[in-house]
């Protein structure tokens, strides 16, 4: 099949209409939101047609989403996930609000470990949720000491608390260990916190790197994760994902309103179906294509900008990279996002929108061709000359 990132010319891309192509001027590269520069798979434009010429445009029914999700998360991660104790909801982040009112209460704390995507601070005060930060350590990784004095400020008076995690991380690419993952179920339990993990990215590891579903862990049965093809496929406007309980949350995930299945995409189910079925070899060739990217990535920072620090990701399509040692034009507070923005017509996330540990950082999304990826750090050089 080739490397599907090289399949689309600029031209070809900014033919689309969709928020990366349409945010900014022409002559900026959009190496922002997390939508990649890939043709749709086959599979997915073939049951996405059929429904469209049969006129299969209803209402979503049945369980064809969640039975393919346990076939894919038992062949690529030998997790048995019981389709009984799942539920389809809009997209995840609105999963993950759903289940927060199943388990806490107006007022109560959610924790989340910054830098973090930045709908998560979004949703959660939309939600009236009371946000606690544990941030990763200085490697990026889950801070035991940090979650346990988060998960204490969380349930102080007796209040139910929350934690959602990001597994793998957003913006770091970090991929948590079975060990770490373990260690969040021993200290939720000791606190009595509900772990709402949303794995949005878990298709997207790279060879040598392994997932583990949190709820294929002992101790994680009061939890729920939340999954989706949209990141894996390019699927983010065809929203549609699967909230999956515990054995003993199963009670719980049932009291959430039927209405809320009401808003799940029945054209959003056939997409996620057909690439959770059928789209393996698709996924393998994407993340051969990826894969490259991230180490060319590091290539040409070493080369071009070493004074970027960044550490390839085991998971997901999105860079971290820390500018703080950068001379940027503005002094020592500008925002290197907006730098790059401005002198570089380039465009990435602003590393304070992911919270704390978030200034002089950047997110950057190398979901796109190695000619792209290469024009965008050139033109991050030219931004600081």
């Amino acid at each position: 099949m080739g490397n599907l990132l090289e399949t689309l010319s600029l031209t070809d891309l900014r033919r689309r209409t969709s928020e990366k192509w349409r945010r900014y001027p022409e002559d900026v590269l959009p190496l922002w939101v997390a939508e990649m520069d890939v043709p749709l798979a086959e599979p997915v434009t073939r049951a996405l047609t059929e429904a469209i010429n049969l006129g299969d445009t209803g209402y979503a029914h049945g369980p064809a989403y969640a039975e393919a999700l346990a076939g894919f998360a038992a062949e690529r991660w030998g997790w048995t996930v019981d389709v009984a104790h799942t539920r389809a909801v809009p997209d995840v982040m609105m999963g993950v609000v759903e289940v927060l009112d199943l388990v806490t209460g107006h007022g109560d704390a959610v924790v989340v470990n910054p830098p973090v995507y930045p709908p998560y601070y979004q949703f959660l005060r939309s939600a009236g949720r009371r946000i606690v930060e544990a941030p990763l350590d200085g490697r990026h990784r889950l801070d035991p000491a940090a979650l346990d004095r988060a998960f204490a400020e969380a349930v102080a008076g007796g209040r139910r608390a929350a934690y959602l995690l990001c597994s793998p991380h957003n913006p770091t690419g970090t991929l948590h260990t079975r060990a770490e993952l373990s260690t969040v179920a021993e200290l939720a339990a000791r606190h009595g916190v509900r772990v709402v993990v949303d794995e949005i990215h878990a298709p997207l590891v790279y060879p040598g790197a392994t997932f583990v579903p949190y709820l294929s862990l002992p101790g994680t049965e009061r939890d729920f994760a939340l999954l989706s093809a949209s990141k894996a496929w390019n699927l983010a406007g065809v929203k549609a994902a699967v909230a999956v309980a515990g054995a003993d949350a199963a009670a719980d995930l049932a009291r959430m309103p039927a209405e809320v299945n009401d808003g799940v995409s029945h054209l959003a189910v056939i997409a996620h179906t057909a690439a959770l079925r059928h789209g393996g070899p698709w996924l393998d060739d994407l993340l051969s294509g990826l894969d490259a990217n991230r180490h060319l990535l590091a290539d040409l920072l070493a080369e071009r900008l070493p004074g970027v620090r960044y550490q390839p990701p085991d998971a997901t399509y999105l860079a971290w990279l820390d500018c703080r040692a950068l001379e940027l034009p503005g002094g020592p507070d500008a925002d290197p996002a907006t730098v790059f923005l401005e002198r570089g017509r380039v465009a990435f996330v602003p590393g304070p929108d992911f919270g704390t540990g978030g200034a002089g950082h950047l997110r950057l999304n190398f979901a796109t061709s190695p000619d792209v990826l290469t024009e965008a750090v050139r033109r991050m050089v030219v931004s600081l000359g």
